[in-house]
């Protein structure tokens, strides 16, 4: 894109319609803050150093959220309208020259292809500025475009001062500029507080543009959605909805099956490999990363993890932050917490629980077991029932467990304690001490059988 494109995006509103204490550019959807969403978009265009984050309502918050993006940041700290909140990015910007575009944090669905083809227009036109607009059926509560004879824009009037003529009007404006910025600092100034509410409209900026003779286009976009603003929690839900319509619809074509698409959660930056299927309900979040070949069950929940080849998740499995190597099968009805690598064609069954565990190459746990702070080696044993006590009250330790260990069912493992290689944990053992390699490990009561006891017991209590 061009060298010289700025872009300054607006987030410093609270957005009381939200019903919130949170900033409305924080809330998600599509599995991102909004505000996550316009940067990046900008991002697709220009350089880091020349988009410039207007913060205001919770600004700490709103800069941490993008702060690894390497953005600028102005701070508005009286909301005065959006005249005045474009006049206070002016001095986080590199220069003032090229090309500024103006766009909004609670504006996520605009596409970086649609701001390519405003800048296409603009340079084309050689236009003073071109504003983003588009066709309502319903426009009620937007500002109306109104165009001159020669078809460029000659005034955006806001739906409570327009006439009965201009609101039968269906172009609205998006409010999203772009703008030969030495134009645009040259006429700003003449931008004069609303005698009401005493704020700076950007909108008063065209009139100001016309005035002067100066050519102030207009490019109709068809797709409506792609403009939506948020300012309520259903329309939160209705962009939700269509970015996870783009991301299975996405998916699909690059060759990922979807049963029941309308069902599924799947997040904005996910990647799933080609003859991967995907069942109904699942949901894949975060910065989830699948390979081809594998299978995600129904219901089954997967964040910030990495899935290799031909893995498989079963129904109701739940994996956070986690690795899983190629061949892997997990669930149903597993939990990994967090902090865990399952080397491949290793197996973890029904109602197993890890948290920060490496299970090496083809070992299996496969019920009912927990594994905290746990480094398995390959081709290991983990029997039903079988824990590792990580947590003394204070502090974690961990438990190594060799190659090709077996440990029984049942089988408690006192942290620190290692288990050599070919070792074998005895069942219902309590194991404190280090098992050496091929060694049986035994921490338990001698069994006692007292003949007749039982029978003695009834009779007793029949007397």
């Amino acid at each position: 894109m061009k060298e010289d494109l700025t872009i300054v995006i607006l987030a410093a509103g609270l957005g009381t319609r939200m019903k919130s204490q949170k900033a409305k550019v924080l809330h998600e959807a599509g599995g991102m803050t909004l505000i996550e969403h316009v940067v990046d978009s900008a991002l697709a265009l220009t350089a880091p150093e020349r988009v410039v984050v207007v913060v205001g309502h919770q600004a700490e918050q709103v800069r941490a959220t993008v702060a690894a993006k390497n953005v600028r940041f102005a701070t508005q700290t009286e909301q005065k309208g959006t005249g005045h909140a474009v006049m206070v990015s002016k001095d986080a910007m590199p220069d003032t020259h090229g090309l500024l575009m103006v766009l909004y944090g609670d504006c996520p669905l605009l596409s970086d292809e649609t701001l390519r083809q405003l800048v296409t227009v603009h340079v084309e036109s050689r236009a003073a500025a071109t504003v983003v607009t588009t066709m309502l059926n319903d426009p009620t509560g937007y500002g109306r475009v109104v165009m001159d004879a020669d078809g460029n824009v000659a005034a955006i009037v806001e739906q409570k001062v327009a006439t009965e003529e201009q609101r039968a009007m269906r172009q609205i404006n998006s409010g999203i500029y772009c703008f030969d910025a030495a134009l645009f600092w040259k006429h700003l100034p003449a931008v004069e507080p609303n005698p009401v509410s005493k704020e700076y409209y950007l909108t008063d900026i065209v009139e100001i543009f016309h005035r002067e003779g100066l050519r102030f286009k207009a490019l109709l976009h068809e797709d409506a959605n792609e403009l939506l603003g948020i300012n309520t929690r259903v329309e939160l839900a209705e962009v939700d909805r269509v970015f996870r319509h783009r991301k299975a619809k996405q998916l699909m074509l690059a060759g990922v099956t979807i049963e029941k698409p309308e069902t599924v959660t799947i997040d904005s930056q996910v990647t799933a490999g080609q003859d991967t299927v995907i069942e109904a309900f699942a949901q894949l979040r975060g910065r989830t990363i699948v390979g081809s070949n594998c299978r995600i069950g129904a219901g089954a929940i997967v964040r910030d993890s990495h899935l290799g080849n031909r893995v498989e998740i079963s129904p109701y499995t739940i994996i956070g932050a986690s690795r899983i190597d190629a061949g892997a099968t997990i669930g149903p009805f597993a939990r990994l917490r967090m902090d865990n690598h399952i080397g491949e064609n290793a197996h973890i069954g029904n109602f197993v629980e890890l948290k920060k565990t490496h299970l090496g190459k083809g070992s299996k746990a496969g019920h009912l077991a927990y594994l905290g702070d746990t480094d398995i080696g390959a081709g290991a044993n983990i029997g039903a029932g079988a824990i590792t006590c990580n947590y003394d009250g204070v502090h974690k330790h961990k438990t190594h467990i060799g190659d090709a260990a077996f440990v029984g069912s049942n089988g408690t493992l006192v942290a620190p304690v290692r288990i050599g290689d070919g070792a074998y944990v005895a069942a219902g053992s309590v194991i404190t001490h280090d098992v050496p390699g091929d060694a049986l490990g035994v921490g338990r009561s001698r069994q006692v059988v007292k003949e007749n006891w039982a029978k003695k017991k009834r009779e007793a209590a029949a007397k």
